[in-house]
């Protein structure tokens, strides 16, 4: 199971790496939607936990290219922001989002629920 995380947070998306591995799961980062594009372009992800809001491309555009090389990966928004815009030509009916600050039980718990505890672990 291959993990992204995408914040322009540098520092939070940093934290949310170590905490994630202190628990068993490896999460590679990326600062941006087009560094996260470069890193998909050398890597297949399975899942993507996504800023919403980030300079440059947004949480909802870059799940959108993702999907377009990467038509299963699985994504998780996260948000800083009281509330959420959905207005564009995407269904986000199977979108799940997460407020910050980001409690890891919670994301840990909405990783297993999204790709299965079985498949969290990298072989």
């Amino acid at each position: 199971m291959k993990i992204i995380l995408v914040d322009d947070e540098k520092k939070f998306i940093n934290m949310l790496a170590k905490r994630l591995a202190l628990r068993g799961l490896q999460a590679d980062v990326a600062y941006s939607g087009e560094q996260a594009l470069e890193k998909a372009a050398k890597t297949h992800y399975d899942l993507a936990v996504l800023d919403l809001k980030m300079p440059g491309i947004s949480g909802f555009v870059l799940k959108k290219k993702l999907q377009e090389s990467w038509p299963r990966i699985k994504c998780i928004f996260v948000t800083g922001h009281g509330s959420i815009d959905k207005n564009g030509d995407q269904d986000h009916s199977e979108d799940i989002f997460l407020a910050k600050p980001l409690d890891i039980d919670t994301l840990i718990e909405t990783i297993h629920r999204t790709i299965g505890p079985e498949n969290t672990r990298r072989p």
